[in-house]
């Protein structure tokens, strides 16, 4: 090496040394808890945290109308942060125009007091829960006869225009009163077919499924929309309008169907259909929700594999599941412990490094190393927030970056952020996520040192005055 490049190098080293010196580096220590985070996670079915759970092979599909009990001992089922109801139809507006919806706002006002945010569809009918009264005298017209194999169920023409008109007026209805609420975490499009699900004997020509479609975004403009799966031209048509996905039979392992209908969906239809549909990256902006094939004791009974099941909903990059608010077998919990770990969005913060000091009213250097060792985003903006806290006083910092790019894998802030005039002293260093809506730290992160108020303790700074030591 020519002598004329040692100095350079010698002092570039000491410089490295020397910042070195005057910073604190920390390495937080991993932990492998099952983290409840808003917005993904297992969720309760037609009841909130803390009630009492389904028998393990049955469920409801009504929806409730009125306040729940608590169980009396804690239930054996995940605490979640999504309450996941639905209602008919029939119970929303059981007269024409005249609408329930205190059946919805109990519901968010229950959701926010088990610490859930709330998501919903709104059914026309099923299999078993008819359409109003008053809409099968409209004049509407009806596809089936009483005496078809499905007679029991009048079956409406989704193409006719009074099936737009007063299911469009519910729908526009819902949306002026819920759109952007911030305690709403999603809204499925639901306009065709049994519990709305996308599918019918009697589906309608393109046309009519697409302005079926629209509606819902005209009504929610701002709220997360999940397009059902059933249909692929109708779910690619969703996708490509903003909307995420669900698919509502996760886990059938059946090998022959004789119902056109009903075929089997995990080895026949679901990872088939994603690709054909186009709808591979759509986890990347928005979530992907499931919904168990009856309950997972039938995956039990039926002897399907759960670990199959599991896994090619991770490869779906999933957020959200709907348990049916029945539990899981005993044997499996482990299995479900770790699922839970992998899906949604898992932050661990690899590496932070900040100055020993900091002079109050200027810049402060600031380098992190971020790890989303989930397997989606978080699809709301989380503040990344620096608290610089003393006994006397404290101050919240925001980090300008936006973690809902943060995909799967590494992400670094390299930069510097404003500490605000502050009275000199030492002072707890200190990082959250912070909930948009209240400020307050909202995200568990996979590392050790969360304070009781969610804050995660890293270290010290020391704070001087603007003329003081640097």
């Amino acid at each position: 090496m020519k002598k004329s490049l040692w100095l350079p190098l010698f002092l570039l080293f000491s410089c490295l040394s020397y910042a070195q010196r005057d910073s604190v580096i920390v390495r937080p220590a991993p932990i492998d808890d099952v983290l409840q985070n808003p917005g993904m996670g297992i969720t309760t079915f037609q009841r909130f945290n803390g009630q009492a759970t389904n028998p393990a092979l049955k469920w409801s599909e009504v929806g409730p109308e009125t306040k729940l009990p608590q169980a009396t001992t804690k239930p054996d089922f995940p605490d979640t942060t999504i309450a996941y109801l639905r209602w008919y139809w029939n119970a929303l507006e059981p007269e024409p125009g005249k609408f329930r919806w205190e059946i919805v706002d109990l519901a968010l006002q229950e959701a926010r007091a088990h610490g859930q945010t709330l998501a919903i569809r709104l059914m026309p009918y099923s299999n078993e829960d008819p359409l109003p009264a008053w809409y099968e005298a409209s004049g509407a017209r009806r596809v089936n006869k009483p005496t078809d194999k499905d007679g029991k169920i009048w079956q409406p023409d989704f193409s006719d225009p009074l099936y737009f008109k007063y299911w469009g007026e519910l729908v526009a209805e819902a949306g002026k009163r819920y759109d952007g609420n911030p305690y709403l975490d999603s809204v499925d499009i639901s306009s065709v077919g049994y519990w709305g699900e996308g599918w019918s004997p009697y589906m309608p020509a393109f046309q009519y499924q697409k302005a079926l479609i629209d509606i819902w975004f005209d009504a929610f403009p701002t709220t997360t929309l999940l397009m059902n799966f059933d249909e692929p031209q109708a779910l690619t048509y969703g996708t490509a309008r903003g909307a995420g996905w669900r698919l509502d039979c996760l886990g059938d392992l059946r090998i022959k169907s004789d119902n056109p209908y009903f075929e089997p969906e995990m080895l026949d239809v679901y990872p088939q259909q994603v690709v054909r549909s186009g709808i591979q990256d759509v986890w990347q902006k928005r979530p992907v929700s499931l919904e168990v094939c009856g309950t997972v004791s039938e995956w039990m009974r039926d002897h399907f594999d759960v670990n199959y099941i599991l896994e090619q909903a991770l490869r779906w990059h999933v957020t959200s599941v709907n348990l049916k608010s029945s539990p899981i077998p005993s044997d499996w919990k482990s299995n479900f412990d770790n699922f839970q770990k992998k899906m949604g969005y898992r932050f661990l913060l690899r590496r932070l490094e900040y100055p020993k000091a900091v002079a109050a009213g200027s810049m402060m250097a600031l380098h992190m190393w971020w790890l989303n060792a989930g397997l989606a985003p978080a699809y709301t903006k989380y503040p990344l927030a620096v608290q610089l806290r003393s006994g006397e006083s404290s101050a919240v910092i925001d980090v300008p970056v936006d973690v809902r790019k943060w995909l799967p894998g590494d992400a670094v802030f390299d930069g510097s952020v404003y500490v605000p005039e502050l009275p000199e002293g030492t002072y707890d260093f200190r990082v959250a996520m912070l909930d948009p809506r209240t400020r307050k730290p909202a995200i568990r992160f996979g590392i050790a040192g969360r304070d009781p108020d969610g804050w995660y303790s890293l270290g010290q700074i020391r704070v001087t005055s603007r003329q003081g030591p640097q």
